[in-house]
C-alpha cells in the first residue's frame, strides 16, 4: 500500500495556514478533540500517514510541517527549539485551537516537550515518540548531518533512501512513494538554501542550550506517553527510561524490532496504544 492509499476512505484537506506569518502545510481530518502531530528533523507530515486514518475516527487530526521543513517556510533563520515552539502555538491560534493532544516524534517530540512544559494550558496529553532533545551526543549529531547532507546536496535519489532507511528497523518501511516525496521536497531550492539552519541544532552549541532539561521535563503535567524503539540509531532505551522517569505523569513502552519511526513501523500497536491513551486521559 502507499501512502496516499492508507487515506483512500479518509475525508482529509490538505491545505496552507498562515501561522505567523509562515506559509503552513497542514494535513486535516476527522472530528472530536484535536490532536496536533510533528514530525522529525528534516521530516514532513507523511511521517503519519499510518496513523490519520484510524486516530481520525476518533479526534481532529493536525499533521502539520514545521517551520522550514516539508513545505513549509523558512524563516530564514537557524531553527532553534523556542523558533518551532511558537510556530506551532501559532498554527494553533490560526486554526482555532486554545489546546490540544500533541504527538511528537523525534524533533516533533522535543518541540512538544518543550511546549507542554513552557505552556501547559495548550496541551492535553503529550505522546514522546522517539523523541530527542535530552542528550548532545556528537556521533548521532554527525550522523544525522551527514546523513541529511549527502541527501539534500546530491540529486542521487538513492541517498535520499538511504536517509529514511536509516530511521526503520526494516527498511522494507520505506516506500518508493515516501522516497519519491522526500527527495521532492529536499530538492526545494529554498529547502537547499536553508539546510545550514535546519541542522543548526546538530551543532554542540546550539543543542546545549537548547536541550530538554530535567527541571523542564518535571514542568510537564499533560499525562505522557513516551514510545522507544529497541533498535532506535539515534537514541538509547536508557534515555527513554530518563525522560520517563523525570516527567511526573508518564508511561513508558519500548517496541521491539523497531527503530526511530514506531508511529510508521508498527502503526497498528501504536495507534491502539495512542486512542487508548488519549481517551483514559481526556480531560
Amino acid at each position: 500500500m502507499t501512502i496516499w492509499t492508507e487515506l483512500r476512505n479518509v475525508a482529509f484537506t490538505v491545505d496552507y495556514v498562515d501561522a505567523g506569518g509562515l506559509r503552513t502545510r497542514s494535513l486535516r481530518a476527522g472530528q472530536g478533540e484535536p490532536i496536533v502531530m510533528l514530525h522529525g528533523t528534516s521530516g514532513h507530515l507523511e511521517a503519519f500517514v499510518r496513523n490519520v486514518a484510524v486516530l481520525s475516527e476518533h479526534f481532529e487530526c493536525h499533521a502539520i510541517d514545521m517551520m522550514g521543513h516539508g513545505y513549509t517556510e523558512s524563516p530564514g533563520v537557524p531553527y532553534r527549539i523556542p523558533g518551532y515552539v511558537q510556530h506551532v502555538l501559532d498554527y494553533m491560534d490560526a486554526v482555532g485551537l486554545s489546546s490540544a493532544h500533541f504527538l511528537g516524534e523525534s524533533l516533533g517530540g522535543w518541540v512538544s516537550g518543550r511546549l507542554a512544559a513552557d505552556h501547559p494550558e495548550r496541551v492535553k496529553t503529550l505522546a514522546l515518540v522517539a523523541a530527542g532533545g535530552t542528550v548532545a551526543k556528537p556521533e548521532v549529531m554527525e550522523r544525522i548531518k551527514g546523513s541529511t547532507r549527502k541527501a539534500v546536496l546530491s540529486d542521487d535519489i538513492a541517498f535520499t533512501r538511504q536517509r529514511l532507511e536509516l530511521l526503520m528497523f526494516d527498511s522494507a518501511n520505506v516506500s518508493d512513494e515516501l522516497v519519491e516525496i522526500r527527495h521532492d521536497i529536499y530538492h526545494q531550492p529554498g529547502f537547499v538554501e536553508n539546510i545550514d539552519h535546519l541542522l543548526c541544532l546538530q551543532e554542540m552549541e546550539n543543542r546545549t542550550q537548547d536541550l530538554l532539561t530535567a527541571e523542564q521535563l518535571g514542568r510537564i503535567t499533560a499525562p505522557t506517553h513516551v514510545v522507544w524503539g529497541a533498535e532506535n540509531p539515534f537514541g538509547d532505551v536508557p534515555e527513554a527510561r530518563a525522560m520517563a522517569d523525570a516527567i511526573g505523569d508518564a508511561t513508558l513502552d519500548i517496541y521491539g524490532e523497531c527503530g526511530h519511526w514506531p508511529q510508521h513501523e508498527h502503526a497498528d500497536r501504536f495507534n491502539k496504544e495512542t486512542i487508548a491513551f488519549i481517551e483514559a486521559h481526556s480531560r
